[in-house]
């Protein structure tokens, strides 16, 4: 039970960071297993030989999942992107306002009688805002071609991942959120997709953004951890403002399309797919219950 448990939980911890709108580190938070997810990372890179082994075992096991739920999402997501985009981003928007509730409920003890907190909040609002109306990579990234891999594209794409990384271990806006802010979502699930049919000219590409995604899990597991467990409250009040300014980055996800669209409008969006989120966060949630009951059951009988 625990190893097929995980690789459901890596499954749908894949599909979340496969889409923009709710992080990986989110639905491991809904699923109830993010402290595990963050004490694991933080062993492989910080602590002694049992350690590791421990966290690799438990890690590894999310990684099956992660890689089969990655895999069939990306080869679907690319061809889904050019040609329905707006039910995609409505059901992104989706994802993103209906995880806010759970996480507010979860955080409700770290959160209460802490509104002077807010402050980190609208500050996770202002830097995903500014980022998204300021795109660093001026549109290029969309139109880049990446098989054709330079020094100062790797060097762009390996920040990126550094960057999205760590945006995919926090509980709120995700790591593919960033890489749309920085024109490189489309391009990235395009070259994974590509890899994935055998075309292997985008292989030194995903190479270097799997390097800078190691590079940004090192350097920066130790100062998630220890903000969560020190600063748990400015940490929940800044991912929840992270996770309402990537909203404002998803209505503008189609300008960064090969061929640019209009960002989301109340005429483009759409409602079924914005309610198929809150069904897709509702569905996660019972299975997370599920998993608590029955561990409870086994724990009783152990007694």
């Amino acid at each position: 039970m625990g190893l097929f448990l995980n690789i459901i939980r890596g499954f749908c911890m894949s599909l979340a960071d496969s889409v923009p709108g709710v992080s990986g580190g989110t639905i491991a938070f809904v699923l109830g297993f993010y402290d595990e997810f963050i004490g694991s990372l933080y062993s492989i890179a910080a602590e002694g030989l049992d350690a590791k082994k421990c966290a690799l075992l438990f890690l590894g096991k999310l990684g099956i999942g992660w890689v089969i739920g990655m895999s069939s999402s990306v080869l679907v997501l690319a061809s889904l992107f050019e040609t329905h985009i707006y039910q995609l981003s409505s059901l992104f928007i989706g994802l993103s306002i209906f995880s806010l509730p759970l996480i507010i409920v979860e955080e409700k003890k770290s959160l209460k009688d802490k509104y002077g907190k807010l402050i980190y909040a609208i500050i996770g609002i202002g830097i995903v805002v500014l980022i998204t109306y300021f795109n660093p990579a001026g549109g290029k990234g969309t139109n880049v071609d990446v098989s054709n891999l330079n020094l100062s594209l790797g060097a762009y794409v390996f920040v990126a991942a550094m960057i999205a990384i760590c945006a995919m271990v926090l509980p709120g806006i995700s790591g593919s959120t960033l890489l749309l802010i920085f024109g490189l979502y489309v391009p990235i699930i395009s070259a994974i997709k590509e890899f994935l049919h055998f075309n292997f000219a985008y292989f030194p590409v995903l190479c270097v953004f799997g390097f800078g995604v190691l590079a940004g899990i090192l350097s920066t597991i130790k100062l998630v951890k220890t903000a969560l467990t020190e600063h748990r409250s400015a940490m929940v009040y800044f991912i929840i403002g992270l996770m309402i300014g990537s909203i404002y980055a998803i209505i503008m996800g189609p300008a960064t399309l090969k061929v640019p669209q209009s960002p989301v409008s109340w005429e483009s969006f759409s409602p079924l797919s914005f309610i198929l989120g809150g069904v897709i966060l509702l569905l996660l949630t019972l299975l997370k219950n599920y998993s608590e009951r029955k561990l409870q059951l086994q724990l009783k009988r152990s007694e």
